[in-house]
């Protein structure tokens, strides 16, 4: 009973000495074994391993890919035109005995506060050695690769590899927008005065041409009906010339009863004339007014029928 008594804690505390010298490696970090704080060795294989208990500690790193946000910083390009600039990088811990030995004991924070003294000194480095223009343009590909590059050589002294380095935001200090936002105004009216005045100057232009067809074709259209005004009067005096070239006596009494009809109008005309005046000549012929009627309507049906022939 007593020897039980005394194995029991000594088993125990033997367990938990053994227990205390296991550790675990997971695969997503990286492991440093130390020793009154020296590093006596490095765990980068996940798994199973032993250090001694009391003497001995284990300190943990990630082995992911770590995001750093920096904060919004101001540049002067080139051009004097300052500008806020927000980044982030991505870096991965290469080297854990290294990375220890640069941060101590601050661990992943104090590597932080590095890689943004880092990220800061290329920023103003890179930015500040160009224009703002292409710092906005497509160029900005190239400036962040600058960037990551001269990075990537700082931050090997820590142990640690940049990835990458983007550029989020690139925005003019609040102080600034105002002014830069009515000189863009002012700029883009300027350029609608422009536009606008070379459309009422080609708006001049069509009109002035548009009028001049008008002209020209109302010209051409007058001048060609004239011509076809005149081909057709000569056409109908033709007609009238042959008609009445058929019969000549006839011809002379139409030209008597049209000038009886045009001075013989109304119902109280009055004429003035010498009873034997040859206007009255087919109002007086010996044959009578029978003979000449029948004279006149074949002469008239000879008339039309050479109209008609026409």
């Amino acid at each position: 009973m007593r020897r039980s008594t005394f194995l029991l804690p000594i088993i125990v505390v033997i367990a938990a000495i053994g227990l205390s010298s296991l550790f675990i490696v997971d695969e997503r970090e990286k492991a440093l074994v130390l020793q009154f704080g020296r590093v006596v060795a490095i765990k980068e294989d996940p798994g199973l391993a032993f250090k001694i208990p009391l003497i001995q500690e284990v300190v943990r790193y990630d082995d992911r890919i770590l995001s750093r946000d920096v904060e919004p910083l101001e540049v002067t390009p080139l051009d004097d035109r300052r500008l806020v600039v927000d980044a982030f990088a991505r870096y991965r811990i290469t080297d854990v005995n290294q990375f220890r030995q640069a941060v101590g004991t601050g661990g992943e924070e104090s590597a932080d506060r590095r890689i943004d003294g880092i990220l800061r000194n290329e920023l103003r480095e890179v930015l500040g050695s160009v224009s703002s223009n292409d710092i906005l343009s497509s160029d900005r590909a190239a400036l962040m690769l600058r960037i990551r590059n001269g990075a990537i050589a700082e931050a090997r002294a820590l142990g640690i590899e940049v990835v990458d380095v983007r550029l989020k935001r690139t925005d003019l200090p609040t102080e600034n927008l105002d002014a830069t936002f009515e000189r863009m105004r002012a700029e883009r009216e300027r350029e609608a005065t422009d536009e606008r005045a070379r459309g009422n100057e080609a708006a001049q232009r069509v009109r002035a041409q548009a009028d001049r067809t008008v002209v020209e074709l109302t010209s051409d259209a007058e001048r060609q009906a004239e011509i076809i005004r005149g081909e057709a009067d000569a056409r109908r005096n033709s007609i009238f010339a042959d008609a009445f070239g058929a019969d000549p006596e006839f011809f002379e009494f139409y030209r008597s009863l049209t000038a009886y009809q045009r001075s013989l109008q109304g119902s109280n005309s009055t004429m003035v004339l010498s009873p034997d005046s040859d206007f009255f000549n087919y109002l007086k012929s010996p044959t009578g007014a029978t003979a000449d009627a029948a004279a006149a309507a074949a002469a008239a049906d000879a008339a039309a029928a050479a109209v008609a022939g026409q």
